[in-house]
C-alpha cells in the first residue's frame, strides 16, 4: 500500500557532474615571467590595447582577467603581476589556470622568478606553453632560451620534447597570432569542458571598494551560467549580481563557464582566491554569509581564550622586551590581492631591532576612522595606490598619525624602511677633531693649567677631550678654559700654543697628549 508514490523518486535530474551535459568551455591562460620580460606588452598585443601605460612604475598591480576571441574560439587570459611581492596572488592565479605561459626575455633568458613562475605551473600540474619575447631586441639568443628550458626539463617540440614554444615580439606583434594558436592546440588536448547548465560557481580572481560601485569582485565561473539578479555567497560576504561587466567595462547579459566578470554588488570585498556559489535567493544567501562570519567570529574568540592563557607569559616576557622597539602598521590598499602581498613583504623586512606588527589591512581608501585606529594603536597608515578621503590630511596632523603613500611598491617599502630606521635611537660616533702636546704644567689660583702646542687639528673650548699618558686614557672630559696668552680662545688651531684645562683633572705632566673629539649622531640602520 506504501508503494505508490516511490517511483517518483527514480526521475532524479542526472548529478551536476555528469559528463553529458558538459560542453566545451574557453580556455584560462595564465601569463607568468619574471619582472619586465614583457608580459603585459604580450597581453596588450593580444588585447590590440594599451595597459602599459597606465601601469606605476611599469608594474601590473592587480591580477585582471580578459577575454579574446581568436579563430572564433575564446581564451581567457589572467594578467597576474610580475613583481616577487605578488608571488601570492601569483599562486592563486595559478591554480585555476589551465594553461600557464611563461614569458622569456630573449636577450635576458632564465631569471630567478622565471623559474619561481615554473616550479608555481609545475606543482599546479598545469602544462607550459613557452613565449620567447624581445626577438628584435639586440643580443636575442633564441637557441640560449632553449637550452636553459632543457635544463629545466622542459624540451622546446623542435628540440624533440614535448613543450610548445614561440618565439614572438610583443613591441613589433610578430607571431602573437601564432601563440594563439599554439594555445588554442594545447586547449584541444585538454578538451576542457564544464556544465553550463547548473548554478553558478567560480573562483574570485580579485576584490576592491570602488567609489561610487561600492564592493566589486573580478570572477571567473567555473560552472554553470552567471547572471544578473542572482544570488551568490563568497565566505562571510553575499552578493545579490547588480551588474556584470567585461574588462572593457561593457554590460554582460550572463557569464557562462570559463569566462571573467567583474560583479557588482557585494556587501564587502570577499577574499582573492576564495570560492563563490549560487544560492536559492538573497534571503538564503545573506543567512549563509552571516552564519560563515559567525563561525569565523567564535573561531577567532577561542583563539583569544586560548592567547588570553598564554598572555600571561607573554606578558612576562614583553617585560623583558620592553626595549625592542616596534613598528606599527594599519594598511590600506585598492584591492584584495595587493593588500596581502603587501602584508607579506612588509612581515619580510627582516630586523633584529625594530619588530613589524600589522594593527589592521583593509581594502578602500583612507578615512579619518583609519586615522583614529593609527593614533590609538600609536601606529602609521600605509596607503598602496589609494586616495586619501576628505578630512584625513589634518585628522592625521592634528593626530601626530604618519600616513605613507604611493602607488609603486618598491618606494612605498622602501619609505616604511626609513620609519622603521627612524625609530631607532641614533648612533653616537666618535670623531678625533685634534690634538695637544704638554709642554709644560703651571700653577693657578685652585690648581694646575696645561702650556700645550696643538700638534694636529684643533682644540675647541667646551669641546670633549681625553688625556693619554704613555698611550693609556687618564681621564675624559670637557675643556672648561682655553687660553692664547691671556685671553680667552674659542679654538685654536696646530700649530699654536694654548693653555688649556680640563674641568676635574689637575694631574698634568709634560709629555701628555691631550686629544679632542667630538660625539656625532649617526642615524641608525636596520
Amino acid at each position: 500500500p506504501g508503494a505508490g508514490p516511490a517511483p517518483a523518486k527514480k526521475v532524479e535530474p542526472p548529478p551536476e557532474d555528469d559528463t553529458k551535459l558538459r560542453e566545451p568551455r574557453p580556455p584560462i591562460v595564465c601569463v607568468l615571467g619574471h619582472v619586465n620580460h614583457g608580459k603585459t606588452t604580450l597581453l596588450d598585443a593580444i588585447r590590440k590595447t594599451n595597459v602599459v601605460a597606465g601601469e606605476a612604475g611599469g608594474i601590473t598591480q592587480h591580477t585582471g582577467a580578459y577575454q579574446i576571441e581568436h579563430k572564433d574560439h575564446k581564451i581567457t587570459f589572467l594578467d597576474t603581476p610580475g613583481h616577487a611581492a605578488f608571488s601570492k596572488m601569483r599562486e592563486r592565479g595559478a591554480n585555476i589556470t589551465d594553461i600557464a605561459v611563461l614569458v622569456v626575455a630573449a636577450d635576458d633568458g632564465f631569471m630567478p622568478q622565471t623559474e619561481e613562475a615554473l616550479s608555481f605551473a609545475q606543482k599546479a600540474g598545469v602544462p607550459v606553453i613557452v613565449a620567447i619575447n624581445k626577438m628584435d631586441a639586440k643580443g636575442a639568443n633564441l637557441d640560449r632560451v632553449k637550452q636553459a628550458m632543457q635544463q629545466h626539463g622542459i624540451t622546446s617540440e623542435d628540440w624533440g620534447g614535448e613543450t610548445l614554444c614561440e618565439p614572438v615580439s610583443a613591441l613589433k606583434g610578430q607571431n602573437v597570432d601564432k601563440l594563439l594558436d599554439a594555445i588554442l592546440l594545447q586547449a584541444e588536448v585538454l578538451e576542457l569542458k564544464a556544465n553550463p547548465k547548473c548554478p553558478a560557481e567560480g573562483v574570485v580572481i580579485d576584490s576592491q571598494v570602488e567609489m561610487g560601485r561600492g564592493a566589486t569582485a573580478t570572477v571567473i565561473v567555473e560552472k554553470g551560467t552567471l547572471k544578473p539578479g542572482d544570488a551568490l555567497v563568497c565566505g562571510a560576504h553575499y552578493c545579490k549580481v547588480r551588474a556584470m561587466v567585461n574588462d572593457r567595462g561593457e554590460p554582460l547579459k550572463s557569464v557562462p563557464p570559463g569566462t571573467p566578470a567583474r560583479l557588482l554588488g557585494w556587501s564587502g570585498a570577499p577574499d582573492a582566491g576564495a570560492q563563490f556559489h549560487t544560492c536559492k535567493n538573497d534571503r538564503a544567501a545573506k543567512a549563509e554569509a552571516e552564519a560563515a562570519e559567525r563561525e569565523l567570529r567564535q573561531v577567532s574568540h577561542a583563539e583569544n581564550v586560548v592567547e588570553r592563557v598564554a598572555d600571561l607569559n607573554a606578558l612576562l616576557a614583553a617585560i623583558k622586551e620592553t626595549k625592542q622597539k616596534v613598528f606599527r602598521c594599519v594598511i590600506k590598499g585598492d584591492v584584495h590581492g595587493t593588500v596581502e602581498a603587501l602584508e607579506a613583504c612588509l612581515m619580510d623586512i627582516k630586523s633584529e631591532k625594530v619588530q613589524m606588527e600589522i594593527v589592521a589591512a583593509d581594502v578602500g581608501p583612507v578615512s579619518p576612522n583609519d586615522v583614529i585606529m593609527a593614533s590609538a594603536a600609536g601606529a602609521a597608515v600605509i596607503a598602496f595606490n589609494v586616495k586619501l578621503e576628505n578630512g584625513v590630511a589634518s585628522t592625521a596632523k592634528h593626530k601626530g598619525v604618519r600616513v605613507i603613500q604611493h602607488d609603486i611598491i618598491y618606494e612605498l617599502l622602501n619609505q616604511v624602511r626609513e620609519a622603521m630606521a627612524e625609530l631607532l635611537d641614533p648612533e653616537l660616533r666618535e670623531n678625533k677633531i685634534g690634538a695637544a702636546e704638554v709642554r709644560q704644567v703651571f700653577p693657578l689660583a685652585k690648581g694646575f693649567v696645561a702650556g700645550c702646542m696643538v700638534t694636529e687639528g684643533r682644540v675647541t673650548r667646551a669641546g670633549h677631550a681625553r688625556i693619554l699618558r704613555k698611550g693609556a686614557t687618564l681621564y675624559t672630559g670637557k675643556v672648561d678654559t682655553l687660553k692664547r696668552f691671556k685671553d680667552d680662545a674659542s679654538e685654536v688651531r696646530a700649530g699654536f700654543e694654548c693653555g688649556l684645562h680640563l674641568g676635574g683633572f689637575e694631574d698634568y705632566q709634560p709629555g701628555d697628549i691631550i686629544e679632542s673629539f667630538e660625539i656625532l649622531q649617526m642615524k641608525a640602520s636596520l
